[in-house]
C-alpha cells in the first residue's frame, strides 16, 4: 500500500514538471519572438542636403537632429546632392555629425563636392548612386578662384581629422584638397582628387552602391524599417530664405539705402519705411533661430540713434557718428553669428571675419548705390514720369524770383542750423533757407550768398 502511494506521488510530481515545462515553453518562445520583432524595426530619419551649403542647410541639419532625438530614431540618413558651399557652415554640420549619438549615413545622389565631401566623410557610412562623385574640396572664393594657402591649410586639416575620426585614410582625404598630395596608386596626377562611385568603394570611401534610400537601408542590413522624412513648414521655408547670406546682404543694402535716402529727403516717408521693414526681415529670423540676441539688436538700434543725432543735432562728424557706425556694423555682424554658450562676443573668428566682410561690403554697395541712384532717379528717361521736363523759360515771362532774393547775391550772413548741405542762415536779421554749394558748413560759420534759384539761396563759407 505504501509502495502504491509512493508511485502515485512520483507520478504526480513528474506530471507537474511536465505540465510546468509545457506551460513555460510557449511563454518563452512568444517573448523571444516579440523581442526579435521589436529589435528588427529600425527607426530611420531622413533629411536632404540638396542645395548650397549655407545657413539654411545648417538650420535644416539642426532641426533634423533635434527631431530625430525626440522621435528616438535609431539611424539618420542624409540624402545629398550638392556642389559645396561655405566652409564654416560645413564645419558646423560635420561637427554635429561626429558628435551625434545616433549613427548617420549619407546617400550621395550624384554630387558631394567640396563642403559636401567634408560632410560625407564625417558620416558613419557612405553610399553612392552609380555615376556619383565625391571630392574636389579645394577652397575657392565666390568667383571660383583658389584662395590663399592659409585657407587651404585649414580645410586640409579638417579633412584629415574627419577621416581619422571615421576610420578612413586621411591622406586620401587631404588629396581631395591638396593637388600636391601624393598617394601611390590613388593621387599622383598633380590634380585635386575626386572619386567616382567604384573608385570610392575601392578605397573605402564608400560602403556600397545604391539606387535609392530603401536600397541603402537594405544593403546596410536594415530590412524592417520605419522611415520618417523631414518636412519643413511654410515658416521654415521663409526663415531659410531670409537667412541665406545673399538675401541678408540685400536686406542690409536696403536698410542702409533707406536711411541714406531719408537723410537726403527729411520727413518720414517711403525710404525709412523700407529700411524698417528690411531691418525686421533681417533680425526676426535670426532672433527666432537664437542667433540674434537682444543685446545685438539693441546695439544696432543705438547705432542708428547715435548716427541720426550726429547728422541732425551735432555740428561736424566726430566721435558720436563714428561710434554709431561701429555699433550699426557690430549689430548687423554679431546677429549673423552663433554665440558660444550664449555668451556675448563669444564667437569663432573665421565666421566672424566672413560675416564682417559681408556686412561691410553690403554697406559700401548701399552707400555708393544710393548716391548713384539719387542722381539718376529723376534724370533718367526710365523714370521720366517722376519729373517735369517742360521748361518755363524766363524769356517767355516765367519767373519765380523775388527781387528781395536776387539782390541778396553777394550779401554775407551766419549759419543758424548746420548746412548738410541744406539748412538755415541768417542775413540782415532775417532767416532764410540755404544750400551749401559744396560740402557741409557748421553752425555760426560766416557765409556769402553766391546764387539764387527756385526759392533757394546758394551760399559758400567765407575763409576764416
Amino acid at each position: 500500500m505504501k509502495r502504491i502511494n509512493l508511485l502515485n506521488f512520483n507520478n504526480i510530481l513528474i506530471s507537474f514538471f511536465i505540465l510546468f515545462s509545457l506551460c513555460f515553453q510557449p511563454i518563452e518562445i512568444n517573448a523571444q519572438t516579440d523581442k526579435d520583432e521589436d529589435s528588427a524595426v529600425t527607426k530611420v530619419y531622413v533629411f536632404d542636403i540638396k542645395e548650397e551649403i549655407a545657413q539654411p542647410a545648417w538650420r535644416k541639419t539642426q532641426l533634423a537632429f533635434r527631431t530625430a532625438s525626440e522621435q528616438d530614431a535609431d539611424l539618420m540618413l542624409i540624402h545629398m546632392n550638392t556642389y559645396g558651399g561655405l566652409v564654416d557652415v560645413a564645419d558646423s554640420i560635420r561637427t554635429k555629425i561626429l558628435n551625434s549619438s545616433i549613427p548617420v549615413y549619407v546617400f550621395i545622389d550624384n554630387n558631394a563636392a567640396s563642403a559636401g565631401a567634408l560632410i560625407s566623410i564625417a558620416c558613419d557610412s557612405i553610399y553612392m548612386v552609380s555615376g556619383a562623385s565625391i571630392g574636389a574640396a579645394t577652397v575657392v572664393n565666390q568667383t571660383g578662384e583658389v584662395v590663399p594657402d592659409k585657407f587651404q591649410s585649414y580645410m586640409r586639416s579638417m579633412m584629415r581629422s574627419t577621416a581619422e575620426a571615421t576610420g578612413r585614410d586621411p591622406k586620401i582625404a587631404q588629396a581631395m584638397v591638396d593637388p600636391s598630395m601624393f598617394v601611390a596608386g590613388v593621387s599622383d596626377s598633380g590634380k585635386v582628387l575626386t572619386f567616382t562611385t567604384s573608385e570610392a568603394i575601392q578605397h573605402q570611401f564608400c560602403n556600397g552602391k545604391a539606387n535609392s534610400i530603401r536600397d541603402v537601408l537594405r544593403i546596410s542590413g536594415h530590412k524592417n524599417v520605419e522611415i520618417t522624412y523631414q518636412e519643413l513648414g511654410i515658416l521654415d521655408e521663409i526663415i531659410n530664405f531670409l537667412i541665406h547670406p545673399a538675401v541678408s546682404s540685400i536686406l542690409i543694402i536696403i536698410i542702409i539705402g533707406g536711411i541714406y535716402f531719408e537723410i537726403q529727403t527729411p520727413g518720414i516717408g517711403f525710404p525709412i519705411f523700407l529700411a524698417i521693414l528690411a531691418a525686421l526681415l533681417y533680425f526676426a529670423p535670426l532672433y527666432i533661430e537664437g542667433l540674434a540676441m537682444n543685446w545685438e539688436i539693441l546695439m544696432f538700434i543705438i547705432g542708428i540713434v547715435l548716427l541720426l543725432i550726429e547728422i541732425f543735432a551735432i555740428p561736424g562728424f566726430g566721435f558720436i557718428g563714428i561710434l554709431g557706425l561701429i555699433l550699426i556694423v557690430g549689430g548687423l555682424t554679431f546677429a549673423m553669428l552663433e554665440n558660444i554658450d550664449g555668451k556675448p562676443f563669444s564667437i569663432e573668428m573665421v565666421p566672424f571675419i566672413k560675416a564682417l566682410f559681408t556686412v561691410i561690403t553690403a554697406i559700401i554697395v548701399a552707400i555708393f548705390g544710393s548716391i548713384y541712384l539719387s542722381k539718376k532717379l529723376f534724370t533718367s528717361t526710365t523714370f521720366g514720369q517722376f519729373a517735369l521736363h517742360s521748361i518755363q523759360d524766363k524769356k517767355d515771362g516765367y519767373t519765380s524770383a523775388n527781387e528781395n532774393y536776387t539782390i541778396m547775391i553777394g550779401k554775407k550772413g551766419t549759419v543758424k542750423s548746420m548746412l548738410r548741405p541744406s539748412g538755415k542762415v541768417e542775413i540782415d536779421g532775417e532767416i532764410y533757407d540755404a544750400t551749401a554749394i559744396s560740402g557741409f558748413i557748421d553752425m555760426n560759420q560766416e557765409i556769402v550768398v553766391v546764387n539764387y534759384q527756385t526759392g533757394q539761396l546758394f551760399v559758400k563759407k567765407l575763409p576764416i
